[in-house]
């Protein structure tokens, strides 16, 4: 079954570097533009579907900034 992910991004911490967003093989990353953090950055977030939960992103934060979360898709929803 494939897998699926998401991530909790603290923006406390995440400076909006866009690291994640370069080495996301998934490409489903992006910074919100609508939001800024206390320390006055755009923070990064999922902006569509298909993250895999493969924890690149979460790797590659020099702040730690990134939380993964990974499950695996029912056969019913791997169908819909």
């Amino acid at each position: 079954m494939p897998l699926s992910g998401t991530i909790v991004v603290d923006e406390n911490l995440c400076k909006a570097c866009e690291l994640c967003i370069v080495n996301c093989p998934a490409q489903v990353i992006a910074l919100d533009k609508s939001r800024i953090t206390p320390r006055g950055f755009h923070p990064a977030s999922l902006y569509k579907e298909g993250c895999t939960g493969c924890g690149t992103c979460s790797v590659v934060c020099p702040e730690a900034a990134i939380t993964v979360y990974r499950e695996k898709r029912t056969e019913k929803e791997s169908n819909a």
